[in-house]
């Protein structure tokens, strides 16, 4: 394939079916700087269906650029609403929260968490964790520069101890795809994501089960939990907070196309 202009790319991303060909060429020319031999290499691995992001190193997230690397799970635009329901939890004036993304891939969602957080005023004690080798050390190059650690592990086994009981806004966006529907998923995502980031098992919930348990013991009183599901999955996500003690709430967005599922711990009476 060869590739020269902003057209070029156009037609060679529309032909491959690129829903929005004339930005993502617009990012790769940019990419480029002008070298014709690397526009062509990333056209074409574009076209065979790499992902944009793996090609430009970093997604937009919340207004920033956060960094991506090939075998990370890329932060979908409708996580962001996530975000934003974590935010609308913390009261204005709030001068400190303490903030956990976990299952946190490349560390977005901790990341706009806390600079927008910080933002306001609040200072904030951000700590994430990933079970995968390649999303730590990606979220470590995205969360450094603001001195928040990144653990290895598996779930809460990840996390320093002296957090039990104190997280305000546990962010977690676990796989919510039936083992079943996997094979479905556009193959940007089944051939390039990591499994376990897909993955939810049988009816798409065996990650959430396990956060849930957790939460209830790792929330702060009046700390809240907050995931993304699929609405087919809201009345089963809710039934299993009730189950752990935290009390639900679902939030739904049609401009993000998203479903966020809350599970609040009781705030201890005095």
């Amino acid at each position: 394939m060869v590739v020269s202009t902003l057209d070029d790319v156009i037609v060679a991303l529309r032909a491959a079916g690129c829903v929005f060909a004339e930005d993502e060429a617009a990012l790769l020319l940019d990419a480029t700087a002008g070298d014709p031999a690397r526009l062509d290499d990333l056209v074409t691995r574009r076209v065979a269906g790499t992902p944009l992001e793996y090609l430009l190193g970093w997604v937009e997230f919340r207004g920033m650029r956060v960094r991506v690397r090939p075998g990370v799970f890329v932060p979908r635009q409708r996580t962001a609403f996530l975000v934003e329901r974590g935010l609308a939890g913390v009261p204005e004036g709030s001068r400190r929260a303490c903030v956990v993304d976990l299952c946190c891939g490349c560390g977005a969602l901790g990341l706009a968490a806390a600079t927008e957080l910080d933002a306001r005023g609040c200072e904030v004690e951000l700590v994430a964790a990933d079970i995968d080798p390649i999303a730590v050390a990606c979220a470590r190059e995205n969360l450094t520069p603001i001195a928040a650690p990144v653990f290895r592990g598996d779930l809460f086994d990840a996390l320093p101890g002296d957090l039990r009981g104190r997280i305000d806004m546990l962010l977690a966006n676990t796989p919510y795809v039936p083992s079943a529907r996997v094979a479905d998923l556009p193959p940007e995502a089944r051939d390039h994501e990591p499994l376990v980031a897909l993955d939810g098992g049988a009816d798409g919930l065996d990650v959430f089960r396990r956060v849930a348990e957790g939460a209830a013991e790792w929330l702060a009183p009046g700390g809240t939990v907050l995931v993304e599901t699929g609405t087919g999955q809201v009345d089963t996500a809710c039934a299993v907070l009730v189950e752990y003690g935290l009390t639900p709430r679902v939030e739904h967005s049609e401009e993000h196309y998203a479903t966020v599922v809350l599970g609040t711990r009781a705030t201890e009476s005095r």
